[in-house]
């Protein structure tokens, strides 16, 4: 049996501002109409079992409900507590297949990844996978077309043993001239981040080269929990376990490692300039999206979320403009968005963690505007959903119905509001919307007090077990 293990903790810093921490590139539709979280279940050779998640605790929502719109089953979505990389991510999956009395071959994916040829990548699985029974650990390997700089690399042995390559080292992001050199030598790889192996493999090799990692994680799973499909692992335990990749953990150490060459093509999107790279482009040799217009403009990214993007005799940049934010940026050096990202958050700003519009189990809200003392929602909330049952100290709120029917708690009443209907909030009273149809619910919230941060919650009850 394979056992597909998408891995979805990233925060895609370098996709900013349309990847941000709580809503970050992965469950983005950066490439087609699904996100690339979705492209990945998608993608999976029917053959396999049911996949596994490895996600953030606050991205479990938007995971849930993205597997819901693609109907895809899966064995249970495991919650870290905090980021620890691959390596521990990995193993939490492992422990749960092995506690549950299975040793099946582990399929890894990233979960923000192109892979293009399903064919190809359904016979390099097969392969793969018949070499990780006979107890190896294999690397996909992307034999590189360019001196690329913005991926990590695996030298090889050159010559082929039967359908793989021996690992000789992993090579971090090169500089452009050592990229050259990989490029002409020949034996040198793009490392894919795709691995299959036994879970019992891995465990036993990280048991040898990384004891810290193992145990912590081994106990951190031994006293996790179930709530619904999520698995959610012991905190305190995981917080032991260092911070590693799969490559610095593993890869590099150990002694049956080995790379299958998949032909296929592939790309991270870890950059603007990758994902300008993956998208069809202009008589120009440009990729735009939304309400733009260009003039003498070439080999460009242009994103318009909303409002019209005009650009006038520029080439070779990336101008990506959202409700909140606007980037300007050249191509060649895109990679480098995380040193502003960086900065914004030693600044205290938001805008490294939230866009404008924020989605929650129930729906989203979308801040439209605020000033000293008020601020201004839209409020859209899904079929069949509603709210906590909560309270604010410092802020009163007045609620506007535009479409559908709210059901509206307030204290000890409980009624109905359809279109261009209203009711106030005091400050300090029980509260919840609801939505009991069958199509969506929209309002506008105005909130007025001295305070209007999301903190200023006290929720009594809440469907979706929420504690902040």
């Amino acid at each position: 049996m394979i056992a597909p293990i998408i891995l979805s903790g990233g925060s895609g810093t370098r996709l900013w501002p349309l990847s941000r921490k709580l809503y970050p590139k992965q469950f983005l539709s950066l490439v087609n109409e699904t996100t690339l979280f979705q492209d990945t279940l998608m993608r999976l050779p029917k053959e396999l079992s049911s996949p596994m998640i490895v996600c953030n605790e606050e991205h479990r929502f938007i995971v849930a409900e993205q597997l819901r719109q693609i109907k895809s089953d899966n064995q249970g979505i495991i919650l870290e507590p905090v980021g620890k990389n691959t390596a521990p991510a990995i193993a939490l999956a492992a422990f749960n297949f092995l506690n549950n009395g299975n040793d099946p071959t582990l399929l890894v994916l990233s979960a923000d990844h192109v892979i293009e040829d399903g064919r190809e990548f359904s016979k390099s699985i097969k392969i793969a996978s018949n070499i990780a029974n006979d107890g190896k650990i294999v690397a996909l390997g992307i034999k590189p077309t360019n001196a690329e700089t913005g991926y990590g690399y695996i030298k090889t042995a050159s010559s082929k043993q039967s359908d793989y390559y021996n690992i000789i080292s992993f090579v971090e992001k090169p500089s452009f001239e050592l990229a050259k050199e990989y490029l002409a030598s020949g034996n040198f790889y793009w490392n894919s981040g795709v691995f299959l192996f036994k879970a019992s493999t891995y465990l036993n090799e990280l048991e040898i080269y990384e004891p810290e990692i193992y145990y912590a994680c081994k106990k951190s799973y031994l006293n996790s929990n179930r709530d619904l499909d999520f698995i959610r692992p012991d905190n305190q335990e995981f917080s032991k376990s260092p911070d590693k990749s799969i490559d610095y953990a593993l890869m590099e150490k150990t002694k049956i490692g080995v790379v299958v060459a998949f032909k296929g093509k592939w790309s991270d999107i870890g950059s603007w300039s990758s994902l300008w790279s993956s998208k069809s482009k202009d008589k120009n040799n440009n990729v735009s999206h939304g309400d733009t217009i260009l003039n003498k403009v070439q080999n460009s990214y242009i994103y318009s979320s909303g409002r019209l993007v005009a650009a006038n005799d520029i080439s070779d940049l990336v101008i990506i403009d959202t409700s909140d934010a606007l980037l300007v940026s050249s191509k060649k050096s895109s990679e480098n968005i995380k040193h502003i990202v960086s900065k914004i958050k030693q600044d205290g700003r938001s805008e490294s963690d939230f866009h404008r519009k924020v989605f929650r189990p129930w729906g989203y809200y979308d801040s439209i505007e605020y000033g000293d003392g008020f601020q201004v929602k839209r409020i859209c909330v899904n079929p069949g959903a509603k709210l906590s049952l909560q309270k604010h100290r410092k802020r009163a709120e007045h609620w506007v119905v535009v479409n559908g029917i709210a059901k509206i708690t307030c204290g000890d009443k409980v009624f109905k509001l359809k279109g261009n209907e209203s009711t106030y909030i005091p400050k300090g009273e029980f509260h919840r919307l609801e939505n009991e149809e069958e199509t969506h619910l929209e309002i506008i919230e105005i909130q007025t007090g001295s305070y209007l941060g999301e903190d200023d919650i006290i929720r009594i009850e809440d469907d979706y077990q929420r504690d902040y």
